[in-house]
């Protein structure tokens, strides 16, 4: 984990994101692509194989990903449906009402849409 935090603080200049909530048994942390903006991060997980949050081994919110703010998560889905891209749900895992919507790009890259609070936005 130290070396994961040195390539992404040090050597690309990325910061981190303080305000990423204790995950029970979920080591890790996020990194804002730009200064300041939470909107879109990196999200970087020290889990040891399956995590205990996952489903299956694709759906397991561990997996390598990149994350994107949106605002209106309920509109995505919806847009992700109409697309016929196949999408799973995640409730609460990081906080109360912090639904996370995760998909695969066509190349099997893990992609997250999260709806940031109104205080955030």
């Amino acid at each position: 984990m130290i070396q994961a935090k040195y390539f992404y603080k040090d050597l690309l200049g990325l910061q981190f994101d303080e305000k990423r909530p204790i995950i029970k048994s979920i080591p890790g942390f996020w990194v804002n692509v730009r200064k300041d903006d939470p909107s879109l991060q990196i999200h970087l997980f020290g889990a040891d194989g399956i995590s205990p949050a996952a489903r299956s081994r694709k759906e397991d919110p561990t997996r390598a990903h990149i994350a994107f703010a949106v605002k209106d998560l309920e509109m995505t889905k919806t847009v992700l449906k109409a697309r016929g891209i196949n999408f799973w749900v995640y409730e609460n895992l990081v906080g109360q009402g912090s639904d996370q919507v995760f998909f695969e790009d066509p190349f099997g890259n893990m992609i997250e849409f999260q709806q940031l609070d109104s205080e955030s936005d």
